[in-house]
C-alpha cells in the first residue's frame, strides 16, 4: 500500500465512523424522548438475561431452522469481523497480514473464518429462500410492505456480498502466497480450507491480475463493512447492536402483571381511606400540564418501550403467534412497534429539520398510527411478548394507549363500558345488586 492509499483509507474510516457515531447520537436522543422508569434493579437478573437471549439465542431456537440458522449467521458476524481489526490496522499502515506473527494460532483462525463465512454464505441463501421462494408466512405477511419488505432482502445481499468477498480475497491472496519464487509481500501466512479451492481460478492469470482482484476485493470488503455499519441504523437490523441493552432493560415482573398508575393509584387511596386528607397534598401549581393518563404519542411511552420499537427484528414471530391476527383481527403486534420506530423516527427528524424543538405536525401516534380497532383486538395474552426473540413488549404500548382511550377520552367499547359501569354502581361486572351476587348457589 502506498501512502495515498493509507490517506484514502483513514479519510474512508474517519467518515464511515463519523457518520456511525452522529446516527448513534440521534438515536440516543429519539429514545431518551420517551417518559422515566426505572429498570436498574436486579442487575443480577438483568446480566443473565443478557447473557441466555441476547449472547446465548436462547429463545430464537425454539423455532429450531431459523434459530439455528441464526445463530450461524451471527456467531459469523461476530467473529469474522475480528479480522476486521488487522485489516483497518493493515489499511492505516501499510501492513498486510500484520498479525501473522501469532504462527499457528494465526492460521486457526484464518481457518475458523474461512469455514464460518461459508456457513454463513450458505445460511443467507437459506433465509432468502425461505424469504423469496417458499414465503413463509410472517415473512411475506401483509403488515410488510415497501420498505420493511424490501429491507430483509437488502441485508441479504449485504452478507452475500461480503462472505463472498471475503472468501474471494484470501483466496487471491493464498494463489500470491504460493507463486514460485514468491511474489511481492505476500508472505505465507494463515489457512485456507474454503478459499483454496477458489484459487485455481486464478491459474493462467498475470501475478499482477490476481493482485489487482485481491485489493479489488479488500477494498470492497472494507468499504461495504463500513456501509453495513451505517445502514443499521435505518434498518431492522438494528437489533444486532441493540438486542443487548434492550433484554438487559427487559421488564423482570412476571408476564400479566400491570404497572399501576401513581396518580390513579393516590386517588384509590383517597377514596378507600376515610380518614384521609384531600387537601393535604403540596400546593399544585396551576400553570403546570396535567399528566396525561395512559399515552396518545410516541413520546407518551417509556423510553424502554422505544428502545424495543428500534430493536424490534420485524421476524413476525409476534403476530404468527398472536391469537387476534390469526383470526382475522386488524391488529398485528409486529406492527404495532413498526409504527412505534416510524413515528420516533419522523419526531427526530422534525426536531433535527427544527433545530431541536418539536414543531407540531398535526400527527399522533394514536389514530394516525395506530387505529383504535387494533387496540381493542388485543385479548391481552402475551403471547407476542413470549415469542419475542430479544425480550420486546407490544403489549406494554397496546395497554398505555388503551388506558389513554378509556381514561382521557371515554372511549372504551360499549362492552367494557357496561361492565365498568356496573362495577361502579354493583361493585361486580354484572348488572344486578351486590345482595344477589349468590344466588347462583341456590339454583
Amino acid at each position: 500500500m502506498s501512502y495515498l492509499d493509507n490517506i484514502l483509507f483513514a479519510v474512508l474510516l474517519i467518515l464511515g465512523g463519523g457518520y456511525f457515531a452522529s446516527n448513534v447520537k440521534k438515536l440516543i436522543r429519539n429514545i431518551k424522548l420517551g417518559a422515566a422508569v426505572n429498570r436498574y434493579d436486579n442487575p443480577k437478573e438483568r446480566w443473565k438475561n443478557m447473557a441466555m437471549i441476547a449472547l446465548g439465542q436462547s429463545k430464537m431456537v425454539k423455532r429450531p431452522i431459523a434459530g439455528i440458522l441464526h445463530i450461524v449467521v451471527y456467531a459469523g458476524f461476530i467473529i469474522i469481523n475480528i479480522e476486521v481489526l488487522e485489516i483497518i490496522i493493515d489499511g492505516l499502515f501499510g501492513t498486510h497480514r500484520v498479525f501473522s506473527f501469532l504462527g499457528v494460532t494465526y492460521n486457526i483462525l484464518i481457518g475458523s473464518f474461512e469455514i464460518l463465512a461459508f456457513l454463513v454464505l450458505v445460511a443467507v441463501i437459506v433465509f432468502w429462500l425461505r424469504r423469496n421462494i417458499i414465503k413463509i408466512k410472517r415473512l411475506v405477511h401483509g403488515d410488510l410492505k415497501g420498505w420493511p419488505k424490501s429491507d430483509g432482502n437488502i441485508i441479504l445481499y449485504f452478507e452475500m456480498v461480503l462472505m463472498t468477498l471475503f472468501l474471494v480475497m484470501n483466496a487471491a491472496d493464498f494463489h500470491l502466497q504460493y507463486v514460485p519464487g514468491g511474489y511481492s509481500h505476500y508472505t505465507q501466512a494463515g489457512s485456507f480450507p474454503i478459499s483454496q479451492f477458489i484459487a485455481p481460478l486464478f491459474d493462467g492469470m498475470s501475478n499482477h491480475s490476481v493482485e489487482i482482484i485481491d485489493r479489488a476485493a479488500w477494498w470492497l470488503h472494507i468499504t461495504g463493512i463500513l456501509l453495513f455499519l451505517n445502514y443499521l441504523y435505518f434498518s431492522k437490523h438494528l437489533h444486532i447492536l441493540l438486542a443487548f441493552p434492550n433484554t438487559y432493560f427487559a421488564n423482570l415482573n412476571p408476564q400479566g402483571k400491570f404497572n399501576n398508575l401513581e396518580s390513579v393509584t393516590t386517588e384509590v387511596k383517597l377514596m378507600m381511606d376515610p380518614n384521609a386528607d384531600p387537601f393535604a397534598a403540596a400546593p399544585v401549581d396551576e400553570n403546570a400540564v396535567p399528566a396525561k393518563f395512559g399515552a396518545s404519542e410516541a413520546t407518551d411511552l417509556n423510553w424502554v418501550q422505544l428502545l424495543n420499537a428500534y430493536t424490534c427484528t420485524e421476524c413476525g414471530r409476534c403476530t404468527s403467534s398472536c391469537p387476534a391476527n390469526i383470526t382475522g383481527k386488524k391488529l398485528s403486534p409486529r406492527k404495532i412497534m413498526m409504527d412505534t420506530r416510524d413515528r420516533m423516527e419522523e419526531i427526530g427528524k422534525n426536531i433535527d429539520k427544527n433545530k431541536g424543538t418539536f414543531v407540531e405536525d398535526g400527527k399522533t401516534l394514536l389514530n394516525d398510527y395506530i387505529t383504535a380497532e387494533e387496540l381493542w383486538a388485543c385479548t391481552s395474552c402475551n403471547a407476542c411478548v413470549e415469542e419475542c426473540p430479544v425480550n420486546i413488549s407490544p403489549l406494554s404500548i397496546i395497554i398505555d394507549m388503551r388506558r389513554y382511550l378509556v381514561m382521557e377520552q371515554s372511549a372504551a367499547p360499549t362492552e367494557l363500558n357496561n361492565m365498568m359501569t356496573n362495577i361502579e354502581n354493583n361493585g361486580a361486572p354484572w348488572q344486578y345488586n351486590q345482595m344477589d351476587r349468590l344466588n347462583w348457589k341456590d339454583e
